[in-house]
């Protein structure tokens, strides 16, 4: 099989990225931009954003998860923590996320270290979930080899048959964790590949130190 798509080309021309404009703190650009994408361009789950964590067989491995909450300390994601990723995270907490916002011609790349959220918070978030979503996290054993769909189907209706009427508590297995960054770039596609990239760096003292990078 042969698929050329050397012809596959788009022009950038949706905005710039000056260095002189970007704000000390890095969360304050993503803000902005998130906001922006969110109002001006119409595209499905802005918060989608791929994760990349390094497997226990040494591999790294990329996956879509969805941004639940961002702070000035980082970003939270929610996932079962005996899942692939989350082993993953538990050996090696350094992680890359990255978004691509392609209405906007924006992209964002975020490395940090993943550390598990408090209790309460996790709770409180799961608690707020519909609870099809609550019963779900039960039925699933992430990442585990399974015999069919009929095999999850039929452990939902004994779910939904244990718990009606009852609440649904949030099993330990399950929960958040919040990237703490100490790199982040963002790049804006301009005309002829020149795109803009600025870079965020942390330094000890907490402060960031921004450079514009060649395209």
């Amino acid at each position: 099989m042969e698929n050329d798509l050397s012809n596959y080309r788009k022009s950038y021309n949706k905005g710039e990225l000056l260095l002189k404009e970007a704000p000390e703190n890095p969360l304050e650009l993503f803000q902005k931009w998130f906001f922006e994408v969110d109002k001006f361009f119409s595209e499905d789950e802005n918060n989608a954003m791929t994760i990349s964590t390094i497997g226990l067989d040494g591999y790294p491995k990329n996956r879509i998860v969805l941004l639940k909450k961002f702070t000035y300390e980082g970003f939270i994601f929610y996932t079962n923590y005996n899942s692939e990723k989350g082993k993953a995270i538990a050996q090696n907490p350094n992680v890359c996320l990255s978004f691509f916002w392609h209405g906007a011609e924006r992209q964002v790349i975020v490395k940090g270290k993943a550390e598990k959220i408090v209790p309460n918070l996790s709770d409180g978030y799961f608690e707020s979930r519909p609870k099809g979503s609550q019963l779900g996290a039960l039925v699933s054993n992430q990442s585990e080899i399974i015999p069919n769909r009929d095999f999850l189907e039929q452990k939902l209706k004994a779910l939904e048959a244990e718990y009606e009427g009852k609440d649904v508590e949030r099993p330990d297995y399950w929960g958040g964790y919040i990237v703490k960054p100490v790199e982040l770039e963002f790049w804006q596609g301009r005309p002829n590949r020149l795109h803009d990239r600025i870079r965020y760096k942390l330094q000890e003292d907490y402060s960031w130190l921004i450079h514009r990078l060649s395209p």
